[in-house]
């Protein structure tokens, strides 16, 4: 039975070839583009899902009270890992990590730049980083012990096989190789080439032991069947008792939430990656819903062709479920055959579809588990599709159909109706969404940053570059190569540290929370960021030795701290008195999307880990690089020549929103498509069941421009009522998505003009070619009795 409903089905799909080949494009189209968002969605929610201890392990955040809201961070103090693993029972372990650093690693003539962190030796238990050489639980014990991955070890060595060998970092000191790690995977938020051993290093960093310094990210492994909620209650407190001046709370943030659960208000989760992950899924369910959509349509839309065959079997003695099987089997074949052929594509197209949305997505085709969820995947696409038009079909009473007065107009015609709206509305949807964040987008890459983000390089600051700053800084200015140059803590687009614990004459009890972003420079600052200098002076270390207890203050700080006439005023730290040398206009150092927060910046000769350098705008931009790269190979000869555009950098604080973009404007595209597939066959259908009525209009003297203008109104009329439905619907969810945003563009009127005004031009493309077809043909053979 089952064999012969297979036969007949597939015979039915090569009798009607046009409506096939539509049927299985669409659904070919709708089933690859899910098994995309798919593979994507599996993707971002495995991210830190391999490690062993994922249940148990956390990162520990810094919670604070400010005016009107609670603000949240994950960079903490040096020595509360140690503090947590000594204080309570339930911590297993800890670990920090220092910030990743470029360095170079030389073995013999071989001279590699490796992006790696400083981390405390538990950092290789408590994670599942396999080691394909070496013991991670003391990897790291010893000075001068390095781990590398074996991407790495292949590059320096040509070999994996390196346990024990000697490498040079930063030209400086010799590291024994103590492990070899296998490549880091895709779906893990760390990126490291290396790791070395903090708790050995750790005189090198500056306020390692201070309370009231965040400079380290920190993690726990708490015990088995440690009740989370009750643990952080207890640790909350936990600065306090070493830092009695602290208003700063901490809690623990599961492994399992970093990647998709990064965005706190208030103190607690709300968000983050999830919702463009849900919202991605959601998109893919409407792509296959309107896949199906566009195969109930054309299926009942053949209904008179159909129901003949419907006539005959039921009076040889069919019953109504045997023919529900029977259109049931058709949908199941087809989408058996597009489910083949999305496969297909989608291992095709999937190297493309990374390159566009800026991910490593990777499907493991040989897994068993993969085959039978596209089984039961296409099962139910088929079902799906399937299961209204064969109701509806085997519905049909014999004597009705044989007559040919079998449509139901107030009903079949009518869903047909509601059917063309939904898809329709669900692709106009994603088009007026995919523009809006866009807008989004481009509103917040255009907003004023706040200094001359045009020109500015980064260089590391390693080697011997500190060491001859001076010269090198000289001889640029000198053959104009450069504008200004000045050494910075960190990258000018990251807000490397925060402190607290300041206090100055007027602070308030409000104040005592109050969190400032820090930064060091050596100098010229002002002058190499392009920053509008308020009142005062810049720091220079070079002409006022006694600036290394100089700062400078933005708006925000000046702001917060309500101090008047700031220039010469001092802030207090414990024992350290740092007086105001000038005020500068806010910048952008942290998220652009969120408010500016009050900053420090402080004079420091040492503890600078970056170059800044303003080109010089009046040469091209190669001839300053070239002579850049010359002066930085005289003085720093062991380093390559490496840096970075401050624009390039600052762009990629938009990459999540520039991803979700390129997704919504793929399946947008994919389903307005996908639709309008429909709309031609179900054009083709019109115009074939309504061929009597067209020649007789023309017989009684209709010209083919009214016919076609006829024929395609109907349709139009459709997209309309889409317009009108699918607009209030995506204003809400837009206006809803940009509320996450301090800085949003608004909801301007011009965007449902020109959606509904492309998709009308579309719609009328589509569907002109079947009505144009359908008015000039001969009435005679319109009309002609078979």
């Amino acid at each position: 039975m089952l064999r012969n409903y297979i036969k007949i089905a597939w015979r039915n799909l090569l009798k009607n070839k046009a409506f096939t080949i539509i049927n299985l494009s669409g659904l070919t189209i709708g089933m690859t583009a899910v098994l995309l968002i798919a593979a994507w969605v599996q993707y971002q929610m495995g991210f830190e899902r391999f490690h062993t201890h994922e249940d148990s392990l956390f990162k520990v955040y810094n919670r604070s009270t400010g005016p009107g809201e609670i603000y949240t961070w994950d960079v903490t103090s040096g020595p509360l890992g140690a503090a947590l693993e000594k204080d309570f029972p339930e911590v297993a372990q800890s670990s920090r990590i220092y910030w990743s650093k470029d360095r170079l690693f030389s073995t013999g003539n071989t001279h590699i730049k490796a992006k790696g962190n400083d981390v405390d030796n538990a950092f290789l238990s408590m994670f599942s980083f396999p080691l394909l050489q070496g013991d991670s639980a003391h990897a790291l014990d010893a000075v001068n012990t390095v781990v590398i991955t074996e991407e790495l070890a292949i590059k320096l060595f040509g070999t994996a096989d390196v346990i024990n060998k000697m490498v040079k970092i930063d030209n400086e000191d010799t590291y024994q190789i103590t492990g070899v790690l296998e490549n880091l995977p895709a779906n893990t938020d760390f990126d490291f080439d290396y790791l070395v051993s903090l708790k050995a290093n750790e005189n090198l960093y500056s306020n390692n032991n201070s309370w009231s310094t965040n400079t380290f990210y920190t993690y726990v492994q708490l015990k088995p069947n440690t009740a989370v909620d009750e643990f952080n209650h207890k640790i909350k407190e936990e600065i306090k008792k070493y830092n009695a001046e602290s208003e700063t709370e901490i809690f623990l943030h599961p492994i399992k939430k970093w990647h998709l659960y990064s965005r706190f208000e208030n103190g607690k989760v709300a968000g983050g990656r999830i919702e463009t992950v849900r919202l991605v899924g959601l998109i893919g369910i409407l792509i296959l819903v309107i896949a199906c959509i566009n195969f109930m349509n054309l299926s009942t839309a053949q209904s008179r062709k159909r129901a003949g065959e419907v006539g005959v079997r039921k009076v040889i003695g069919a019953g109504r479920s045997s023919l529900m099987l029977q259109f049931i089997a058709e949908s199941v074949l087809l989408a058996s055959i597009a489910g083949v052929l999305a496969v297909l594509i989608t291992i095709v197209v999937l190297p493309a579809f990374n390159q566009l949305i800026g991910s490593s997505v990777f499907i493991n085709w040989l897994s068993p588990w993969l085959w039978l969820g596209l089984g039961v995947f296409i099962l139910i696409t088929g079902l799906l599709a399937g299961s209204y038009p064969a109701f509806l079909l085997s519905g049909f009473s014999p004597i009705k159909a044989f007559k040919g007065n079998f449509k139901k107009r107030g009903c079949v015609f009518n869903s047909r109706k509601v059917l063309v709206v939904t898809q329709f509305s669900v692709g106009i949807v994603l088009t007026i969404s995919t523009v809006v964040i866009y807008n989004q987008i481009n509103f917040v890459q255009n907003r004023d940053t706040g200094y001359d983000i045009n020109h500015l390089i980064e260089i590391p600051l390693e080697g011997d570059i500190d060491k001859n700053f001076e010269l090198i800084k000289n001889e640029l200015l000198k053959n104009g190569a450069i504008e200004a140059m000045s050494k910075t803590a960190f990258g000018v687009t990251s807000e490397a540290s925060t402190g607290s614990g300041f206090s100055w004459n007027g602070k308030s009890e409000e104040d005592e929370d109050l969190s400032f972003s820090l930064y060091r420079t050596s100098g010229d600052f002002v002058q190499t960021m392009g920053l509008n200098l308020i009142a005062g002076r810049d720091i220079n270390l070079a002409q006022f030795p006694r600036d290394s207890t100089s700062i400078l203050i933005n708006e925000q700080a000046l702001k917060k701290t309500g101090i008047t006439d700031p220039i010469g005023k001092t802030i207090k730290r414990k024992d350290l008195t740092l007086t105001i040398a000038g005020v500068f206009e806010d910048f952008i150092i942290g998220s652009p999307y969120e408010e500016v927060k009050p900053m420090i910046v402080m004079g420091y000769k040492n503890y600078n880990y970056n170059t800044l350098l303003r080109l010089n705008p009046n040469n091209t931009t190669q001839k300053n690089l070239g002579l850049i790269e010359q002066v930085f190979k005289k003085y720093n000869p062991a380093y390559p020549f490496v840096y970075e555009f401050v624009d390039k950098s600052y762009a990629k604080k938009f990459a999540d929103e520039k991803q979700m973009a390129s997704l919504s404007f793929l399946f947008a595209g994919l389903a307005i498509f996908i639709s309008c597939l429909g709309l031609f066959g179900l054009a083709a259908n019109m115009a074939e069941n309504r061929a009597k009525e067209m020649g007789v209009r023309k017989v009684l003297g209709a010209s083919a421009q009214h016919v076609a203008r006829l024929l395609a109104s109907d349709l139009l009329k459709l997209v309309v009522i889409s317009l009108l439905i699918a607009s209030p619907m995506a204003y809400y969810i837009m206006q809803d998505w940009l509320q996450d945003y301090t800085y949003r563009v608004a909801i301007e009127w011009w965007i449902f003009i020109g959606t509904a005004a492309v998709l009308l031009i579309i719609t009328m493309l589509t569907v002109s070619f079947q009505a144009i077809k359908a008015a000039w043909v001969n009435p005679v053979k319109s009309l002609r009795t078979e």
